[in-house]
């Protein structure tokens, strides 16, 4: 008796949890309530301004979003020998929003250490993963740590993908 009792509740169990296992499986990861993941490799765009507005520069750079909360990034502006390659971390803050946060080290054209720079952003990936929009903060530092120059920059990226 009690052992029918018990194979009675647990094929509807199994089925349950075969269900359940089935739906997540067929979820993509990119769904749910975060909006968007933003691990991985990603194409951005940043237009540089003087924080009221007026259009400095822009250019582009290739970003990588690691497991854990680490990322790098390469810019195509500066050459790669007049900059270290920029690190730094990132963190998921509520939704689809994620703070970032990385540093990079200059020289000049004779090699020079000149400083770093700290970037400091938000960014929001859209319902799809693919997409994501923010703006950031960019404070350049001489040497010997001075604060010499600060800026605003809005951000627009585009997965990379195969």
């Amino acid at each position: 008796m009690k052992t029918k009792l018990v194979k009675s509740m647990m094929v509807p169990l199994l089925f349950a949890c075969a269900l359940v296992t089935l739906s997540a499986a067929e979820r993509s990861p990119r769904e749910g309530t975060q909006g968007g993941r933003l691990q991985g490799t990603w194409e951005m765009q940043l237009t540089l301004t003087d924080c009221a507005g007026h259009v400095i520069g822009s250019g582009q750079s290739i970003v990588l979003f690691n497991a854990g909360g680490t990322m790098i990034e390469s810019q195509a502006p500066r050459p790669q020998a007049q900059k270290t390659p920029g690190e730094g971390v990132w963190s998921h803050t509520s939704d689809n929003n994620y703070a970032v946060r990385f540093k990079y080290f200059t020289f000049n054209t004779s090699n020079v250490f000149t400083g770093w720079t700290i970037i400091t952003s938000e960014l929001t990936v859209d319902y799809t993963g693919d997409a994501n929009t923010g703006s950031a903060t960019v404070e350049v530092y001489d040497p010997n740590g001075n604060l010499v120059a600060s800026a605003c920059a809005e951000i627009a990226g585009t997965r990379f993908e195969l």
